[in-house]
Formats: C-alpha cells, structure tokens, sequence
C-alpha cells in the first residue's frame, strides 16, 4: 500500500509539473486556497464556543458588556486554565521542528509540527473566545503556515523550496485575516526572510491573491477595519503626522518593553503554566469589570473610533486598560498575536493626538479618525521595524491617495525614533536579525589591535639560561619573546635550542638568552593589520600565536594574538553570508 501512495504521489507531481521550477506558483495558489479556509474555520470556532459560553456570538467587546460582572471574571480565568492545560500537552509533543513559523521560515528547514501546532492553536482559541487580550492573526497564520508545510512535505519539497512554499503560507495567512494581499506578501519578505527578490516574492504575492480572491468569495466577507473617506491633507498639517509618527516612535519601545517585563514577572511565579494563564486571565477580568473594551483584539473598539465621535477621557482611559490587559495576557504564557492590539494603541494614540489637534486648532486640522488611522501605521512601524509593510497595509485599508504622504512620514519618522531609541521589536526574528547585522558590521572593521591578549612568555636579553628553562617549564609553548630594555621585540628562543643544549655536554651556566637569540624567525603583527592580513601572515606560522609590535620601525611588542581568536572572529564575519 505504502508504494503505491508513493507511485501515486510521483505521478501527481509529474502531472501539475512538480519538477518544473515554475510549478511553485501553483503550489502557492493551493496553498492561499488552504489559507483562506484555514482563517474562516477558526473564525467559526471562536463564534461557536461563544455561543457555547453565552448563547451569542459577535464581538467579544459587546458579549463583555451583556455579562454580569462576576461572569467577566471568572470567563478569561477558566478560557486561562484550558488553554494553560492544552498548552502543556502541546510542550509535550516538542520535536527538533521549529514550532513558530518564523522560526521554520527564517532559520529551519521549513517542517511545523503538526500535534503541537494544533495544540498551540486549541491554546489560543480558549484564550481567545473567553476574552483574552490578545489577536486571533498569530493562530490563524500558523495554521495556514502548517497547511502549506504539511503540503510540501507531502510532496518532498526540498528545504529551500519548502520554506518557500510556508512562507506562502503565511503570506496568505496575512492576508485572509487583514485582507491586505500586499501587506501580507510584504510582511513576510520585509520582516521573515529579510530581503525581496523575485524570487521569493512572487510565489508570495500570488498566495496573498489568491487568498483574498477567496475571502472575497464568501457572502459575509468584510475588512478588518471598515475606513471612512480620508480627508485632504495640506501641506502644513503634514508635519503634524510627522510629530505623531515621533511619538509613536517614543511609545512603541516602552510598549514592547512592558510586554517584556511582564513576561518576566509571570515566568518568576511558582505556578504551573495552567495556573499562570488562569492567573493573567484572571486579572484581565478584574480590567474588564470596569472596561470591558480590554476583551478580544479590539476591532470593534477601533472601528467606533473610526466613525463615532469618543470622548478623550473614555479614549484615554480605554487605551491605557487595553496595554495592562495585553501585557498581562501576553505575559502569563498565552498563545497568539500582538498585531492587532499593536494596531489598536497605535489608533487610540492617534485619535488622542488628533484630539489634541482639534483643541488647539479648531476647524483647520482633520478629525482625529485621520490621525487614527495614520497612527496605526505609525505605531506598527515602530514595533515591527517595518516600515514599507505598515505603509502599505495602512493603504490598503483606507485606498486614498490623500493617505500616502501623511503615511509614509510618519511610518518613517516613527521607525527612525524607535530604532534610536532601542532594538526591541515585537518578532523574535527581527531582534536577532538586527543583533546579527551589528555584529557584522562590527567584525568587518575589527583589526589586529581587538584581538590583542598579554604576553605571558616574554624576557629580557640578559635572562638567564636557568630563566628560559623555568619559562618553558611553566608554559607548554614553542618560542620564548626577547625584548631589549626598552620592550622592543628582538626575537625568539626556541625550546628545540635549549633542549639541544641540554641534551650535550655544553656548560649552560653563563649562557644568556642573546646567546640562543633567533632573530625574523616568526612574522610579526601590528596593530592596524586586518583579519584577513593576520589570516595570511598565520598559514604561513604552524604556531598557535604570532606577538604583535607597535609598528615595524618601532617594534615595542604589545602583545600575542591567538590563532583561534581570529579564526573565530573569521567565521562570525562568514555567517551573514552564508
């Protein structure tokens, strides 16, 4: 049976071309089929566990209103508790596999694993649908992620090609969520893969699409987020977005700084991890006796931000409770995404500028939803060090020209601010990408003079025989450094020297270390050499070390650097480019 699913398996991918290097744009077109239907099922099943759970089902803001108080407590506590349950059982499937999609797109071969993703994602649906203050995106783009790797590996992709096809994957998991085919394939190339080429973006783009075309095609299809007609934009009240891009830029790293402390604080508990995420489900309930806008990832809250008028007390006090519940959810341990609440601090901070505005400049600036909108794109860039991707998603979602000029000044301006200020950035991937890039920056211009170490075996002209005998006995090396009384290096005795000695009958008593002096014999470095001038100079010495010298006309000897230094900093300097 086995052989013939496998005889089966060659000829289907023999029919669809599968050994054409063409035939992965097809592929991804399957793959943003699989996407769009992977995101509409779990959508179903958070609507089908709230109407389990209360009898009706819709926006998690209006079910936390039609509660009574002791029923907002008690629901994200216990939704903490299955889904802490579920997310142990899932670390007990833990495999070699990159369990994040990030992780199996950007540095493993591309295999999710199926049980602990399904795990993971039956974790997220419990915090999700009972209110945690968290998106739904990060489970619904793993999924899709799963999909596709589940589908490559059916049809015995290569790793480069698999990796490919999961980054499909999650394009189109992007886009079935958002709706933003663009954005999704730019999400993936600008923060996953780190850079755009052809090659890559295109099966990405035609996943995006076809994932949309899909959504599009069931009845009850509609955006994220419903974006009233952008007002024009004068030229002077650009510069406005650019100051609200700067302080998004000024607010996104003590966001995610926040985030970061209060998994640390959850991680420091004595509980169980089933008790953790009760615990922050618990607290979360406690936010929502008195702001039950803090449940689910805020559409609901953004899009009344959008076309109702807020007050600024109410806007103020909403957003503050919604990062306290999202800190609290994010760092009791629970599983999904940041993106959406990303998106909605970034509208309230937005809105509140543009309050702020309004008072100032009554009747000559636009309505704060203007700045609402601007500014999840702003605070999007700052938190994602990405740029171009929250342009174009921000775009997307408004289709007015009269949004690109604000949008793209402050997207920049709010990148810039945040990447002065700090490295954080909401994806592990781009952390460790950016740590990667100064590391080699640094190691390209490193020399010589950054390897230096101390010369442990060095001794003067007059040393004595019984000196160099004792230096050798003392440290397992090869040569001995002479330097003259002024510390400039001389040359070297050599342990075969004195051991010929000692192997004869020669009197040793009044022999100096002039006597046994071997003058050019080893290269010597200096301190402005490069690594690859030091790399030349030590295949050409069988030692582990070379001493290095202020320069060739003063040669006072600074100190020794070691073969397995620079072969390291070497290697380190290679990885980037491998």
């Amino acid at each position: 049976m086995l052989t013939a699913l496998l005889k089966a398996r060659i000829r289907f991918a023999r029919l669809f071309g599968f050994f054409d290097t063409n035939s992965i744009f097809l592929w991804a077109g399957a793959v943003g089929v699989a996407a769009a239907f992977t995101t509409i099922a779990f959508r179903d099943s958070i609507s089908f566990i709230q109407q389990i759970l209360t009898g009706h089902s819709g926006s998690l803001v209006a079910m936390a209103k039609s509660l009574p108080w002791h029923m907002r407590l008690i629901l994200p506590a216990a939704g903490g508790l299955v889904a802490g349950l579920l997310l142990s059982l899932a670390r007990r499937y833990s495999s070699g596999a990159a369990s994040d999609y990030m992780e199996a797109i950007g540095i493993g071969d591309g295999r999710i694993p199926v049980r602990q993703t399904l795990l993971r994602s039956a974790s997220s649906l419990g915090t999700i649908a009972t209110g945690g203050s968290i998106g739904r995106e990060g489970s619904m783009v793993q999924l899709a992620a799963l999909c596709a790797s589940a589908l490559g590996r059916f049809m015995r992709f290569d790793t480069q090609r698999l990796r490919l096809l999961v980054a499909c994957g999650a394009a189109a998991g992007i886009t079935s969520a958002y709706n933003t085919p663009l954005a999704g394939a730019f999400f993936i190339t600008e923060i996953v893969l780190g850079s755009i080429s052809m090659v890559s973006f295109g099966p990405v783009v035609v996943a995006s699409v076809v994932a949309n075309m899909t959504m599009r095609a069931f009845p009850d299809y509609r955006p994220a987020y419903e974006m009233p007609e952008f007002p024009l934009i004068s030229g002077s009240e650009t510069l406005l977005f650019a100051l609200m891009g700067a302080i998004a830029g000024l607010v996104a790293p003590q966001f995610l700084g926040l985030l970061d402390f209060s998994k640390r604080q959850f991680q420091k508990l004595p509980l169980p991890l089933p008790l953790r995420l009760a615990l922050g489900g618990l607290l979360v309930g406690a936010v929502s006796i008195w702001v039950p806008q803090v449940w689910g990832n805020g559409y609901s809250v953004v899009n009344s931000m959008l076309h109702e008028p807020q007050m600024w007390s109410a806007v103020l006090i909403v957003l503050l409770a919604k990062i306290v519940a999202t800190a609290l959810t994010t760092g009791s341990g629970a599983v999904g995404g940041v993106f959406t609440p990303t998106l909605f601090v970034g509208a309230a901070l937005g809105w509140l500028f543009g309050s702020g505005v309004d008072i100032l400049f009554p009747g000559s600036a636009s309505a704060p939803f203007a700045y609402a909108a601007i500014g999840m794109g702003a605070f999007l860039s700052a938190t994602a060090y990405a740029p171009l991707m929250a342009i174009l998603m921000i775009f997307e979602m408004t289709l007015n020209y009269q949004a690109v000029l604000p949008l793209m000044l402050a997207c920049v301006v709010s990148y810039l601010v945040a990447r002065s200020i700090s490295d954080r950035s909401m994806y592990e991937i781009t952390r460790k990408r950016n740590r990667d890039e100064q590391e080699w920056l640094r190691l390209r211009g490193l020399q010589m003079r950054d390897l230096i170490r101390p010369p442990e075996t060095v001794l003067p002209l007059t040393a004595s025989f019984a000196e160099l005998t004792r230096m050798f006995f003392e440290h397992p090396v090869k040569y001995i450094y002479i330097v003259d009384e002024a510390q400039r290096f001389q040359g070297v005795v050599a342990l075969q020297d004195l051991a010929s000695v000692l192997s004869g009958k020669d009197e040793t008593g009044s022999r100096r270390a002039a006597d046994f002096l071997r003058r050019g014999h080893l290269h010597v470095l200096t301190p402005g050499m490069s690594l690859g001038e030091g790399l030349q100079l030590f295949m050409q010495h069988q030692g582990e070390r070379l001493p290095v010298v202020e320069s060739m006309e003063d040669p006072v000897l600074l100190g020794v650097v070691y073969k397995t230094a620079l072969l390291d900093a070497c290697f380190q300097l290679s990885r980037p480019n491998q």
